[in-house]
């Protein structure tokens, strides 16, 4: 059974490409080296993963890891081979096309790289669109169309088309329009990835503000290790269709379970991935001290304290929790706090 704040749940998810996929699984056990001797692909092997409600959860992966097939057999947009994905207690895999649909639409919202704005329509009709395929009444819909328009920063640009637009414009609609369905559960597969750094950086920004007033629960493709750390509740790394590990940022760096993942994150400095929430003593807050949020890393409070601060304050929702000291920080850069 799921645990009441897991929202989707996969077990032992196979996709295997090619003839009679499902019958060769069967026959081979589960024993990937056999199928590919068969001439299949076994692009996702035996997956097992929860996503918790309300956090951020990155999957992520070198090219041909398997990590957008996982996403497509998650959202069943592609059918699995075997296994089980289940959506608030309900296994997807049974449920029919229509029921499918309905859920696609009203509760599920899907970012992808390519924005596939409709080019002759508005970004208000673009953000309407997926509500009028809804059957929502025009002026509800636009109405919440200007709504999700202001969201993401796009008011006074209701009336443009997307070749009016930048790049990280459009992306934004896009953002806008999935969000017009208010989905229960979001799926982002490398939203950003098309853009320069520094609008990338941007909307990264404004996505965790985003969050920071939505809760969603996201599922997010990503194959950038500093976009995972930023954006991550928890990350799972794949590689040829298996997940290596699935953990927090700060995990993986300090404690990572296989050689694979050793190295993909051997490069990444501790004061990146360590949140300050981490180092934090609870308790009151001395006056004057600057604050900053628990979900902030070591390196983000860096400045404070090349500044000359002995501590900083950590808020969570705003409010003063506890204080970091300027000789926690030492000591985990030294080794001590891994």
């Amino acid at each position: 059974m799921a645990e009441p704040d897991e929202t989707l749940i996969c077990r032992e998810l196979w996709k295997v490409f090619g003839a009679h996929a499902g019958a060769a699984l069967s026959a081979a056990q589960g024993d990937a080296d056999r199928l590919l001797a068969q001439g299949l692909v076994p692009a996702v092997r035996g997956v097992n993963l929860s996503v918790r409600r309300g956090e951020i959860f990155v999957i992520m992966g070198l090219s041909g890891s398997g990590k957008s097939t996982l996403v497509r057999l998650l959202s069943r947009l592609i059918e699995p081979t075997a296994g089980e994905v289940l959506f608030n207690g309900q296994n997807l895999l049974t449920a029919s096309d229509a029921e499918m649909t309905r859920i696609r639409r009203h509760k599920m919202g899907m970012v992808f790289q390519h924005f596939a704005l409709l080019p002759h329509l508005t970004v208000l009709e673009n953000v309407a669109f997926p509500l009028a395929v809804q059957g929502v009444a025009a002026d509800r819909r636009a109405e919440r169309a200007r709504e999700m328009v202001a969201l993401v920063g796009l008011a006074g640009r209701e009336g443009s088309y997307p070749r009016q637009l930048s790049g990280g414009q459009q992306q934004r609609v896009g953002i806008a329009r999935s969000l017009a369905v208010e989905p229960e559960l979001w799926f982002l597969d490398e939203p950003f990835s098309a853009l320069d750094p520094l609008i990338r950086r941007e909307l990264q920004d404004e996505f965790i503000r985003l969050q920071s007033r939505l809760h969603k629960t996201i599922v997010f493709i990503t194959h950038d290790f500093d976009e995972a750390i930023r954006l991550a509740d928890r990350i799972a790394i794949m590689k040829d269709g298996v997940v290596e590990q699935c953990d927090t940022p700060e995990a993986l760096v300090l404690r990572p379970a296989t050689e694979y993942v050793r190295a993909f994150t051997g490069a990444v400095p501790k004061a990146k991935v360590v949140r300050l929430a981490r180092l934090m003593i609870p308790g009151p807050v001395a006056e004057g001290l600057a604050l900053m949020p628990d979900r902030a890393t070591v390196a983000e409070a860096g400045p404070a304290f090349l500044g000359g601060a002995e501590a900083i304050g950590i808020t969570q929702d705003g409010l003063p929790v506890g204080t970091v000291s300027r000789r926690a920080v030492i000591d985990l850069l030294l080794g001590g706090g891994a």
